[in-house]
């Protein structure tokens, strides 16, 4: 008996490949329109564990980021979500430009 309730980390037009701006990235099979909804990015967590107080779904970890963004978040209760903030074309790269972090921030307790 299959199960049709398989846990999907991204919608099932997006997939991850080689990205030119680092590493590996996620990419769409398909056009998606200007404020397509794609997912849970982050889960909040408040811990000092964490130094955003946030986890990263698979989404959020994969997703690159860019000063000139295709995608954005917002807030929906304990969750960032994403969203396209444009039209995005097949085989283009998800962008987000980061805000929950400070690269240059020590996070190791004393």
């Amino acid at each position: 008996m299959e199960n049709t309730n398989k846990y999907r980390p991204f919608p099932s037009e997006l997939y991850v490949g080689m990205s030119k701006i680092d590493g590996n990235g996620i990419f769409t099979t398909e056009l998606l329109e200007e404020g397509k909804e794609l997912g849970i990015t982050h889960v909040r967590y408040n811990s000092e564990d964490f130094h955003s107080n946030y986890i990263r779904t698979p989404l959020g970890g994969l997703v690159n980021h860019s000063m000139e963004p295709n995608c954005e978040l917002y807030e929906c209760g304990a969750y960032l979500r994403m969203k396209t903030s444009k039209e995005i074309g097949p085989s283009e790269e998800l962008t987000l430009t980061y805000h929950l972090y400070d690269p240059c921030k020590n996070y190791m307790k004393e």
